[in-house]
């Protein structure tokens, strides 16, 4: 069902704004912090650890085990949750360039979408 005249006005308008009030969250530099899976996998060996002391620990009345348990649970947490500089991953080449991603932006690509679908119609 096609869209009328305001529909297609209220639209291209939507689309503007959002164009416009957008552009600067995309474009907005990223501080080259990520989340490492691999900080995330050892993160949780290690709360799990930390839990398994520190129910033995109170399980056995020892303290100091409860103790140390909790320690290196929080320490997974922290390990999990820290995020790490630079690339999130190495190429598996080192003398072959990575993959670049297309220049144009996700609304232009979507915009292409759009004109190419509505061609077709």
């Amino acid at each position: 069902m096609p869209l009328s005249e305001q529909e297609q006005r209220l639209l291209d308008e939507m689309e503007r704004h959002l164009m416009h009030n957008d552009a600067d969250v995309v474009s907005a530099p990223r501080d080259g912090r990520t989340l490492s899976y691999r900080n995330i996998v050892y993160g949780t060996i290690l709360v799990l650890l930390g839990l398994g002391g520190l129910i033995i620990g109170v399980s056995t009345d020892l303290v100091v085990v409860g103790v140390l348990g909790f320690i290196v649970m929080l320490g997974g947490v922290v390990l999990a949750v820290t995020p790490t500089r630079g690339p999130g991953r190495m190429p598996a080449d080192p003398d072959k360039p990575a993959k670049t991603r297309s220049s144009s932006s996700f609304m232009d690509r979507m915009n292409d979408r759009w004109d190419r679908r509505q061609e077709d119609r």
